[in-house]
């Protein structure tokens, strides 16, 4: 034990926020007893809690770990006090978020965020409400941290004394040391990336779930996520909001008297052309990286068969357009109808993982059953925090899956195929209840991994897109052959569709041929179709509304394109990098980061001819940026209520 004395006011230090940190944590399912045991499997909280709270704790002691581990004992005698400092203030910090805790919780049913933050920026405003609302319960937490603070210091010369210690020694326990920090930053090995707060969550209560954080965590991630959050006006311009709101407003399908909310801009009542006493289901099935190229009735390799096959028999869009390159821009725009910017995507923005509005949400308040079928882990990119957050009531990824049971086990997770077969069972086990849900695919990602025997290989070796496409199509397959023996097929309308293409490149400054993605859609009464006019993923999902038999009302700025009059040209809207493409018919300005706009003709989509620029088509693709960053910022892309409400 002598060898690592020189440690101890780093034990110390995480045995006392361990302690401290749980604590408040049972303290508080206690305080909210009656929603917690509601939760069948809440217990899972206290193990989620534990690892968190050492991810904390070992980002805080990264310094500290360095100085005592590096500095001979002379030096560290004489920065001891500075140490000690550091784990009180540590400490104390850690305290004072766990005692704001409770009352936030209350108000806003979850623990401090961004408001949180946000709320330090008007002290005096802020100080004044809360002493007028919580006066005797911020009297009662100040006196706790008084006393506190004053045992903590106490107590600290103790706790956190510097021993010396054999500096040779030192370095050569240095190696297990650090790993052991890192460890503890990361809390993972095997993961591609280190543990995020979708890991937190267990169960289909948001609330719940984030008392398995702790908040001095839950305020970092949002403090570290603004950097993502800035005004994009910033980056290319602004224009006067009423401007802008009546330039989005004319590219809708929303008639004037539609709109229903001004504190909601975009808010409006879309009637569907077919109302139905008992709508239909909905099922999105997202496709990873399937761009158009690879995709046969689109004039791709002939990859697809199964697709093509199902495109023949519904309304098959052969000019549509993906906002983005990333999965996550994708599922932003298919499930939430959001314009992409150069910001990160919605579903890792911290002001939209509660109260942001998704279909899953709307269709919730219809009475629908939702969710959302993984085969990998929901908490890549922030998947489940963000759908937890906003209507889905279940989330299903490989912790869900019977390994005995399936097929494949891959790098990201079970096969296409594992997968359909776990969402059909799903969708059986709804027994005629209505129903929306997301299924998104994994196998059609590097390294390219699927079940032998399976497809008869397009080339070789094995592990390659083409072949990865291929099995995509063959699982694609598989679920409508599931599907079509099933109760809940005739009463369902399906969407298949890709979040965007495999990787974008190009000689243009946005690529366009790359955005290029297939979607299709088939269900009751619906009519084999082509859709030839451009169109975007934001257009989907107010379109599938229309078809379920449903007047809904939402803030997508999207269209209807079963309204869209044959005259009105398309419109796409693509995010590449920090260039903003917005398309209409055979023109497209792109905007560029504090640089200039520019126009181009496009006879083909890889042909690009400069053009001079039309400034009222520069102020219809700013605008759409004015008004995300509007809605974002100012949490207005939403339903009239909402659970932060």
């Amino acid at each position: 034990m002598k060898n690592i004395k020189f440690l101890k006011p780093i034990i110390s230090f995480y045995l006392i926020g361990l302690i401290l940190l749980s604590v408040s944590r049972i303290l508080l399912v206690l305080l909210f007893s009656e929603r917690v045991f509601e939760t069948g499997n809440y217990w899972k909280l206290f193990f989620i809690g534990i690892r968190f709270d050492i991810i904390m704790l070992s980002y805080m002691v990264l310094l500290p770990t360095f100085l005592v581990t590096f500095l001979p004992y002379p030096v560290l005698k004489k920065i001891k006090g500075f140490i000690r400092w550091f784990f009180v203030v540590c400490l104390a910090l850690l305290l004072f978020m766990e005692l704001a805790t409770p009352n936030f919780l209350l108000q806003y049913d979850t623990r401090p965020n961004r408001l949180f933050v946000e709320y330090l920026v008007y002290p005096k405003e802020v100080a004044n409400m809360l002493l007028k609302s919580l006066g005797w319960q911020i009297a009662v937490v100040f006196i706790f941290l008084f006393f506190a603070y004053r045992y903590l210091i106490k107590k600290s010369k103790n706790w956190f004394h510097i021993y010396p210690s054999d500096y040779l020694k030192k370095l050569i326990l240095f190696p297990l040391v650090g790993f052991l920090v890192f460890f503890g930053v990361r809390s993972s090995l095997t993961s591609k990336r280190p543990i995020n707060r979708s890991n937190a969550v267990f169960s289909s209560s948001q609330f719940v779930n984030s008392l398995g954080l702790n908040s001095l965590y839950t305020v970092a991630f949002a403090i570290y996520s603004l950097k993502n959050e800035g005004d994009m006006t910033k980056m290319y311009g602004t224009l006067p909001e009423a401007e802008a709101l009546a330039n989005v407003k004319k590219y809708m399908t929303a008639n004037s008297e539609d709109f229903t909310n001004p504190a909601i801009p975009t808010l409006h009542l879309q009637k569907s052309l077919t109302p139905r006493e008992k709508p239909y289901n909905l099922v999105i099935f997202l496709q990873e990286s399937l761009g158009a190229e690879f995709v046969g009735h689109l004039g791709g390799l002939p990859l697809t068969p199964n697709f093509d096959k199902l495109a023949a028999n519904g309304m098959a869009f052969t000019n549509i357009y993906s906002t983005g390159t990333r999965s996550v821009r994708g599922i932003e725009a298919v499930v939430t109808g959001f314009p992409p910017t150069a910001s990160r995507s919605v579903v890792k923005l911290s002001n939209a993982q509660n109260g942001f509005f998704t279909v899953a949400d709307c269709l919730k308040q219809k009475g629908y059953k939702t969710s959302f079928v993984y085969g990998g882990m929901a908490n890549f990119d922030n998947m489940a925090g963000f759908f937890n957050g906003n209507g889905f009531d279940n989330i299903v990824d490989e912790t869900d899956y019977d390994e005995s049971k399936t097929a494949f086990k891959g790098v990201w997770g079970y096969s296409d195929e594992d997968l359909v077969v776990k969402a059909n069972d799903l969708y059986k086990s709804y027994n005629g209840k209505p129903f929306f849900s997301m299924l998104f695919s994994t196998s059609n990602h590097d390294p390219f991994e699927f079940p032998d025997g399976r497809i008869e290989l397009y080339e070789q070796p094995k592990n390659t897109v083409n072949n990865a496409i291929k099995y995509a199509d063959f699982a694609i397959g598989k679920f409508f052959e599931l599907a079509k023996k099933e109760d809940y097929y005739k009463n369902t309308i399906f969407v298949i569709v890709a979040d965007h293409n495999t990787r974008t490149y190009g000689d243009y400054l946005v690529p366009i041929h790359k955005f290029h993605i297939p979607a299709v859609i088939l269900g009751p009464g619906i009519t084999p179709s082509r859709y030839n006019k451009l169109c975007s993923q934001i257009d989907l999902a107010p379109t599938v509304l229309d078809l379920l038999g449903l007047d809904v009302e939402t803030p997508m700025i999207g269209r209807d394109l079963l309204k869209l009059p044959e005259a009105t040209p398309g419109r796409a809207i693509m995010q590449f990098d920090v260039k903003n493409a917005f398309r209409v018919g055979d023109k497209v300005v792109i905007l560029q980061s504090k640089g200039k706009a520019i126009q181009y003709q496009l006879p083909n989509d890889t042909t690009h001819i400069e053009v001079p620029l039309d400034k009222q088509l520069e102020k219809d693709a700013l605008s759409h940026i004015v008004m995300a960053s509007k809605m974002y910022n100012e949490r207005s892309y939403r339903l009239k209520k909402t659970k932060s409400e």
